[in-house]
């Protein structure tokens, strides 16, 4: 019994004196925040992030290969508990979303009947797909199989819809989609894509000076998806209230429906929206980027300064604006008429994009209450100039410096200013813009008897508005074609 217990006891001993060896011999260091860093994702080795479930996720990581946002869906406390573990900073934690580029779907006709395999790929194969259009979805759901977290689906009208609340990011959909209409992008992505060459735009979104993606928002307001529609538009555009009041609409010039009868009337559809999301009393909210820790100054409280004001303050930077006049809104506030655009409605969305954390100065202005040294000094990172376009020009006429004689925009802006302003019984105005017909209709609401323009071409060349030419028509407004000024008597 003794020798047996001996002989198992120094097998035991051996083995274990051979392992021990095996195991200094073999040995693979692993580094302990791997298990760390695996602890804090989700678990569910989905391969959403991209790698071979959250244990290679987790390498990755300690490598130095991925961000410590690596697992889409565990959010942004997964992000910053491993990057405390690595000791680096979490970086911005915005959440990729998917979005498609294609409204086309089955409005496209069929330039053959296709019969084989149901897969875009497959499709993709013989001459690009059925379609006319070579460039849209060929809608048979490759991007959907590849969701595994059921965040897309094939709408009504053939073309895939994402599920926002749904859609984590990971990239599967874009991946899978032969025409490349899927896109996985942050909030801060998209803000920054803008006047991309290869972008496949329609006509009227290629006009639009801020290249608002029209043909979603039109399609939005048609299926009743009105708060939709509104942060369609104000993600290319703030003050959606103000252009869909005094917005030329350049769009509808090329809208394609124009061939058939006539365009769709796009700036009236933008202000039905923005309208409804004023008069609702409520405001849509509006997400901003993790703080980036960057200061901008900017100097203007315009359109243009309040637009770079919000792009800034939604990509995560802090914002001061320092405006000139006493009150924000620029050449909008003071060369805009009441009747055209009140200032009710213009102080309601300023303040919505003020809201957003954006502090403001009014009353600074630059060369005389402050100056670029100044802004260095307070250690902004930029500085944004946009103290806008206020000179005038001058009909270099004699006498044309005479009491009763005023520049068009400064006329305009005494009247927003509230200054009594001497108009006499009759008045005319030079020239064919939108200012002088701004200007025309300003007098007669002020009282004028007899209110004329002076142009020197035609009605047909007039450059304004020709709703605006109509309305100053019906209001009594006299045109003198093909006459200009050689001096004024005074």
């Amino acid at each position: 019994m003794i020798e047996a217990l001996l002989v198992m006891f120094g097998i035991g001993a051996a083995c274990g004196l051979t392992l021990s060896v095996a195991s200094k011999i073999f040995y693979v260091y692993e580094d302990p925040r791997i298990s760390e860093v695996e602890w804090h994702t989700a678990g569910a080795n989905c391969g959403g992030c991209g790698f071979a479930g959250c244990s290679a996720a987790a390498v990755a990581v300690v490598e130095g290969k991925a961000t410590p946002s690596v697992c889409v869906i565990a959010g942004p406390e997964s992000a910053v508990n491993i990057a405390a573990i690595m000791g680096v900073d979490p970086g911005s934690a915005e959440a990729l979303i998917s979005s498609n580029t294609c409204l086309g779907g089955n409005r496209a006709d069929n330039r053959y009947h296709y019969m084989g395999v149901n897969s875009c790929h497959a499709l993709d194969a013989f001459y690009g797909g059925k379609r006319v259009c070579s460039i849209g979805c060929l809608g048979l759901g490759d991007c959907i199989r590849a969701c595994n977290f059921d965040a897309i689906e094939l709408g009504a009208n053939g073309y895939p819809l994402v599920k926002e609340s749904k859609c984590v990011g990971c990239g599967a959909c874009e991946k899978v989609c032969p025409k490349n209409i899927l896109t996985v992008r942050t909030m801060s992505q998209r803000l920054l894509h803008f006047n991309e060459q290869d972008d496949a735009l329609a006509p009227c979104r290629q006009t639009c000076p801020a290249e608002i993606d029209i043909p979603l928002y039109i399609s939005q307001i048609q299926k009743g998806h009105y708060e939709d529609a509104v942060h369609t538009i104000r993600e290319r555009n703030p003050l959606l209230l103000s252009c869909g009041r005094v917005c030329p609409h350049p769009c509808e010039d090329y809208c394609r429906r124009g061939i058939e009868d006539e365009p769709v009337s796009i700036n009236q559809l933008k202000r039905f929206v923005a309208d409804l999301e004023m008069n609702s009393g409520t405001r849509l909210p509006i997400s901003c980027a993790p703080d980036t820790g960057k200061r901008v100054a900017v100097v203007g409280g315009g359109p243009a300064g309040l637009s770079c004001s919000y792009f800034l303050r939604r990509l995560g930077h802090e914002v001061t604006i320092y405006e000139a006049m006493p009150e924000m809104g620029g050449i909008i506030r003071y060369g805009i008429p009441e009747y055209r655009l009140p200032k009710k409605t213009l102080a309601w969305e300023i303040e919505g994009i003020l809201k957003l954390g954006i502090e403001h100065h009014t009353n600074m202005r630059l060369g005389v209450d402050f100056d670029l040294d100044m802004l260095i000094t307070k250690r902004f990172d930029a500085i944004f100039l946009g103290v806008g376009a206020w000179n005038d020009y001058n009909l270099q006429i004699e006498g044309e410096d005479s009491k009763g004689c005023f520049k068009g925009i400064d006329f305009l802006s005494k009247v927003a200013s509230g200054e009594k302003v001497p108009i006499g019984q009759k008045a005319a105005v030079i020239g064919g813009g939108n200012s002088a017909i701004d200007c025309v209709r300003t007098l007669v609401r002020l009282g004028a008897k007899e209110v004329s323009i002076v142009y020197r071409r035609t009605r047909k060349e007039m450059p304004a508005n020709e709703v605006e030419i109509v309305a100053a028509e019906h209001e009594g407004v006299k045109f003198h074609f093909l006459a200009a000024p050689v001096r004024v008597v005074a």
